[in-house]
């Protein structure tokens, strides 16, 4: 795992991490960290944080990749529309039926083009061959799967066999409201992409473990974190 380094930075290494997890972790805007940061006696402006989040986001988020074990060979895909300044896109996204976000495209369009994107994007990243491809009755999903070879694997369905992937959507609609929509499409694609790296580390689901389990699960994604996030 790589190091990151934070020289001439004035604020130390600890400052910097928790502003970022704070801003990828929770439904919250730059100036909700700023006032979390000032009430802990940390005076930093919402902009200097904005920078902190797009210099060090990628860097935790490829780190926080390295850390994860192979996902399980059913995938579930899906598009969501999201307005990116002003103009009408599709976020294609792909979970595992554990909920761990695979990856996400933001496209133009809603095709077989932006279907094959994602999915020889999903074929390459992921290391594991799927046993499943799990998605809605879009046809373009259905070409996809036909060109790459994929067709015996593909199951289309309705929406109550997506529900993994339907549900998947909720954190980044919450954060596209708490942001006032995205403001083009690269800063959106990198902002969904360290998003999905944090969300998957502290993704524990509680509701489906007793809390002893959950603090053990709690302590090993701050060690992951602290680990992907230590300094030179």
């Amino acid at each position: 795992m790589k190091l990151i380094s934070y020289k001439r930075h004035r604020y130390p290494p600890e400052v910097i991490r928790h502003a970022v997890w704070l801003y990828f972790r929770f439904t919250l805007s730059l100036r909700d960290v700023e006032e979390l940061m000032a009430q802990r006696g940390v005076e930093v402006s919402y902009e200097t944080i904005r920078c902190w989040t797009l210099k060090f986001g990628r860097q935790f988020a490829h780190n926080l990749r390295r850390t994860r074990s192979k996902p399980t060979a059913r995938w579930h895909l899906d598009e969501m529309v999201v307005k990116i300044g002003g103009k009408r896109m599709f976020l294609w996204r792909a979970v595992d039926d554990e909920g761990e976000v695979l990856d996400m495209l933001v496209q133009e369009r809603r095709n077989k083009g932006a279907a094959l994107k994602l999915l020889r994007k999903l074929l390459k990243n992921q290391g594991v061959r799927p046993e499943a491809i799990v998605t809605d009755r879009l046809a373009s999903y259905r070409a996809a799967a036909r060109d790459l070879g994929l067709t015996a694997r593909h199951r289309p369905g309705g929406m109550r066999e997506n529900n993994r992937a339907e549900n998947s959507h909720l954190p980044i609609r919450r954060r596209e409201r708490k942001q006032q929509k995205f403001k083009s499409r690269a800063s959106a694609q990198k902002f969904l992409a360290t998003h999905a790296a944090v969300y998957n580390v502290f993704n524990l689901q509680p509701h489906l473990i007793r809390r002893p389990t959950l603090r053990l699960f709690r302590a090993e994604a701050h060690r992951t974190w602290a680990a992907a996030t230590a300094a030179l």
